[in-house]
């Protein structure tokens, strides 16, 4: 019985740490389809696409915090920003994402995000795609 009960406990808390983590996901997203005007790159549901990429995202060992971009890329704070753990985090992303682009935010970027919505508008151009680094067509 008490195994029954300390394994709900661990399972409510996984879930809520699950939660916490997707949230910047969360609001990225909400930012992106709320833009008036139409100025969006991708259309909404390739957005709600990208909202499960970034969900998966947040919940890799490296990753402290994920975001959706404009164009398409996902942005991360790393939670070891060095370049075994980034290449690793890379590695599995693009693993996981073929087509995909991963964005890691510097430090001297973390300092000027206010918000979710300010990462929102990054660019991940200056990233290398993930088709480029497995060598697809």
């Amino acid at each position: 019985m008490k195994l029954l009960v300390a394994t709900s406990v661990l399972l409510v808390l996984a879930t809520g740490a699950a939660r916490a983590d997707s949230e910047n996901c969360r609001k990225s997203r909400e930012y992106l389809l709320g833009t008036p005007g139409g100025d969006l790159t991708l259309t909404p549901q390739a957005y709600n696409d990208l909202f499960k990429v970034c969900i998966a995202t947040s919940a890799m060992p490296n990753v402290k915090d994920a975001y959706m971009l404009k164009d398409g890329g996902i942005a991360v704070i790393p939670k070891q920003d060095n370049v075994s753990a980034t290449a690793a985090t890379l590695a599995q992303f693009c693993d996981a994402n073929p087509h995909g682009v991963l964005r890691f935010i510097t430090r001297k970027e973390k300092l000027s995000i206010r918000s979710a919505t300010d990462v929102a508008r990054m660019s991940s151009t200056s990233s290398t795609p993930c088709k480029k680094i497995k060598g697809l067509s």
